[in-house]
This record gives structure tokens, sequence and C-alpha cells, in this order.
């Protein structure tokens, strides 16, 4: 059985990326690793840190929901999150990896997001990247 990586944050972009994993991990038959990075520090205190943990446990029952077999991992190590989901990737022999990106200005579409720029340039697998609505 294969895995398909997903890289989850909770805004559109995330849901659009979730979403296509879900579908990529049942027309392969494969495992979905949803992957939640945070940078940790100041700004995920107490209340940023039960957001999260509420947002994983929503995550989880869709998964259920779905019936995909899955696995949901929420990171706090101080890693840029494309670290973490390649490294993640490279761990489970991903098949592919899925990442959401933001509608950008013209301007903005020449420079992706750093984090979406090293995950499609150093990913050890196919990366799909999806537009959030």
């Amino acid at each position: 059985m294969g895995t398909v990586v997903v890289g989850y944050v909770p805004k559109p972009e995330g849901e659009a990326a979730l979403a296509a994993g879900i579908n990529e991990a049942k027309l392969r038959g494969s495992k979905l690793v949803v992957v939640n990075s945070h940078r940790g520090g100041q700004d995920y205190d107490g209340p940023a840190a039960r957001a999260a943990d509420d947002d994983m446990d929503a995550i989880r029952k869709r998964l259920d929901d779905a019936g995909v077999e899955h696995d949901v991992r929420q990171l706090v190590r101080g890693f840029e999150p494309a670290e973490d989901l390649i490294s993640i990737a490279e761990a489970n022999g991903a098949e592919l990896l899925v990442i959401g990106l933001r509608r950008r200005s013209p301007v903005g579409k020449l420079i992706l997001g750093s984090n979406a720029q090293r995950v499609l340039l150093d990913a050890p697998c196919p990366v799909l990247a999806v537009k959030a609505q």
C-alpha cells in the first residue's frame, strides 16, 4: 500500500489540499498521512494549541467518515513546515505529496510562498499543488 502525504493548515488552501488528498488516497488505495506543522514559540500558546488540537480531531473524524486509512500528525518542532512535510514524505516512501496554494496577486504569482516553493523543489516524490477556492 502506498502513502499520500498532505500538508494541512486550517485555511482554505489546507482544506483544498485535504480534499484532494482524500480523493487521491481513495483512487490509489493508499494510506493518507495528514501533517499539520507549527513552528511553536510565543504564538503557539495554550489557546492556539487547543484550537489546533480541535482542528486535528475534526480532521480525524472527517477521515474516519471518508473511510480512508490515515495517520494525522501535528508537529511543533521549530522547523519550517516544508522541512516537516519533506521529511515525513521521505520517511513514509510517499508516492504523492499534496499542498494547497492560496490566490496570489500577479506579483505574488511570480514568487510562491517559500514553503510551497521548497516542497515543489525538494520533495522526494511528485507534488500535487491545488488552489484554494
